[in-house]
C-alpha cells in the first residue's frame, strides 16, 4: 500500500489517490507499507531511486543498511513491533531521503508511525519538510522504545518485590506456599526478550543517527540539532537498557535460587519424616517377628510397652533436632 502525505495548513495530510494516478508534485512523505511491485516501480521511476527489497533490508552489515547513492540517503533501522502481544518482534524499516521527499519502506505497521501521523495534526509547523518528517519519525520510534524500557523496569521491580519481600511472605503463609515460580520465570523471560530486542533496536538507531549526521545530504540546523539530541537520548537509553539487562539476570538467578531453596525444604521435610519414622518401624518389625521367644511378647503390658518405646524413639530425635535448631 502506498500512502502519500502532502503539507497542508493543518500539518501532513494524507492524499487519497487511485493506483493509476501519478504522484503529486507537492508530496513530502511517501509511505510504502507491504508495497506491490507496481507501487515500488512507480516511486522508483518518479524519484529515481532503487528501493531495497525485504531481503536487502534484513542484512546486518552497515554498508547494506546505511549509504548514499545518487544524491539520496538510505537509512535502514530495526524497530520493535507487536509489543502488546506475548511475542514481540524486530522488523526493519528503510528511510530514503532525497531532495524534498522522504520515502519509507516497511513490511510492518508499528505504533510509532501511526502516532507520528496524529502528532503532525497537532504540530503542523514541526514537520514541514522531508528532513523534519524523518526526524519526527525517528523521535517517535525512540519514544516507543523508551516505553518498552520503562515497562521492563516496572516488571523487574514487581518481580524483585515478589522475590525479596520476605516480611510479606513470612506474614502470608498461604501465599508463600502458593507462589508460582513457573509464571514468574515466564514473566522474567518475556521481559528479557523485550529488553534484548530494545537493545538491538537502539544499536541500530545509534548507527543510523551517526551516519545521518555525517552524511553529505544538506540538512537544516534545526534538524541536525534534533538528530544530535536523539543520538544522546539513544546512548543514554542503551546504557539504561544494559543496566536493566544485568538486573534482569540477577533477578533470574535469585528466582532460580528460591526454587532451589523451596526444593531443598521439601526434601528436608521428607528426610526428617523418614528419621522420625525409621526407629518406630524397626521396633515394630522386631516385635512383629514370628518367634516364640520374644521378650515381653506374652506379658500383659507387652503391647503397650512396645507402643511407648516406638513413641519415645520418634520423640527423642525430634527433641534433638529442635535443640540444634535443624527444624
Amino acid at each position: 500500500m502506498l500512502s502519500v502525505y502532502c503539507q497542508a495548513s493543518t500539518g501532513l495530510k494524507r492524499i487519497e489517490r487511485s493506483p493509476e494516478a501519478p504522484l503529486p508534485e507537492e508530496a513530502v512523505w511517501l509511505d510504502l507499507l507491504e508495497p506491490t511491485v507496481e507501487e515500488e516501480r512507480l516511486v522508483e521511476a518518479r524519484l529515481g531511486l532503487d528501493i531495497p527489497t525485504r531481503e536487502e533490508m534484513r542484512e546486518i552489515e552497515s554498508s547494506s543498511r546505511l549509504y548514499e547513492e545518487e544524491g539520496a540517503l538510505y537509512l535502514t533501522a530495526t524497530v520493535v513491533t507487536k509489543l502488546d502481544t506475548n511475542l514481540p518482534e524486530n522488523a526493519q524499516v528503510t528511510f530514503i531521503l532525497k531532495g524534498t521527499r522522504l520515502v519509507t519502506n516497511r513490511y510492518v505497521d508499528p505504533l510509532p508511525f501511526r502516532r507520528f501521523a496524529a502528532h503532525t495534526e497537532r504540530h503542523p509547523q514541526a514537520n514541514g519538510s522531508a528532513q523534519a518528517v524523518l526526524a519526527g519519525l525517528l523521535e517517535s520510534i525512540v519514544n516507543r522504545i523508551a516505553d518498552v524500557i520503562e515497562r521492563v523496569g516496572a516488571d523487574i521491580d514487581s518481580a524483585s518485590a515478589d522475590i525479596f519481600n520476605r516480611q510479606k511472605l513470612l506474614t502470608d503463609r498461604h501465599r508463600r506456599t502458593q507462589r508460582d515460580f513457573r509464571k514468574l520465570l515466564e514473566h522474567i523471560g518475556q521481559s528479557g526478550e523485550l529488553i534484548s530486542k530494545a537493545r538491538e533496536s537502539l544499536a541500530s538507531l545509534s548507527r543510523l543517527l551517526a551516519f545521518a549526521q555525517q552524511s553529505t545530504i544538506a540538512m537544516s540546523p534545526e534538524v541536525r540539532t534534533r538528530l544530535r539530541t536523539l543520538s544522546k537520548d539513544v546512548v543514554a537509553m542503551s546504557d539504561h537498557a544494559s543496566f536493566l539487562g544485568t538486573n534482569l539476570n540477577f533477578v533470574l538467578d535469585a528466582t532460580l535460587g528460591m526454587i532451589s531453596i523451596d526444593q531443598n525444604n521439601i526434601l528436608k521435610i521428607f528426610s526428617v519424616v523418614t528419621v522420625f519414622l525409621l526407629p518406630p518401624s524397626v521396633i515394630g518389625a522386631i516385635f512383629g517377628m514370628n518367634f516364640d521367644h520374644i521378650p515381653s511378647a506374652h506379658q500383659p503390658w507387652g503391647f503397650w510397652g512396645a507402643i511407648v518405646l516406638m513413641v519415645l524413639s520418634a520423640v527423642v530425635p525430634y527433641a534433638i533436632f529442635r535443640s540444634k535448631r535443624w527444624l
